[in-house]
């Protein structure tokens, strides 16, 4: 993916200055970067590079994604296939893990990696296809490990419905991680497969409300 419309990068002393619906306002360099810009103050006021943009939308690239289970051979992680329709997530959870992974896209893990995802648009193609591989062994799935496969995206590229749709045709057992409340829209499917003990969802709350941290 080419990089042609980075925006301008964070001056140091205005990092802290956050951009309206979005978890981080800096563009830092990602690991494969073979240069870095810097802004350098020379001392004359520049209201408009000190403000920085109030806004950035989300842009999504379709792609025809090659495979779309990847397997997990780490003993700390208590699954072995897992799957993720999108790149990117636009929730923008400032402490996500996944973010690094933008770099592979030749993106910055800070603002980029929530508002310039990608959708893997034959991900139920891909997946039906690969569980009808005999060499398939049967373990759940976890779906959305490195994004929120219910961010807000998904209520227009439908990608999980589509996964989910296959998962229930095989009767695959799975498990989801979200924060969203979109995946209520699922929940004919989530139910049918817990009804068959096939499915496992988590549900993360995130809120600054000590008392309902407690509960």
């Amino acid at each position: 993916m080419q990089n042609d419309h980075w925006l301008p990068l964070p001056d140091p002393r205005q990092r802290a200055a956050p951009i309206k619906g979005r978890g981080t306002a800096t563009r830092l360099a990602h690991r494969f970067a073979l240069t870095e810009k810097a802004l350098e103050d020379d001392g004359w006021p520049d209201d408009e590079a000190a403000s920085g943009p109030s806004h950035v939308s989300t842009e999504v690239t379709p792609e025809r994604a090659r495979s779309i289970l990847a397997r997990n051979d780490s003993p700390d992680i208590p699954f072995t296939w897992s799957l993720n329709p999108y790149r990117g997530c636009e929730h923008g959870c400032i402490y996500c893990y996944a973010r690094p992974t933008h770099s592979y896209l030749n993106l910055s893990p800070g603002v980029d990696f929530e508002t310039r995802l990608v959708a893997k648009v034959n991900a139920a193609e891909l997946l039906a296809a690969e569980l009808q591989r005999p060499s398939h062994t049967c373990s759940p799935i976890n779906i959305g490990s490195a994004t929120d496969a219910w961010q807000p995206v998904e209520r227009e590229w439908r990608l999980t419905r589509g996964l989910l749709e296959v998962l229930d045709a095989c009767r695959h057992p799975f498990t989801a991680v979200t924060k969203s409340a979109g995946i209520e829209r699922d929940i004919d499917l989530l139910a049918r497969a817990a009804e068959r003990r096939q499915a496992y969802v988590m549900v993360s709350l995130t809120t600054l409300d000590g008392e309902l941290c407690r509960k």
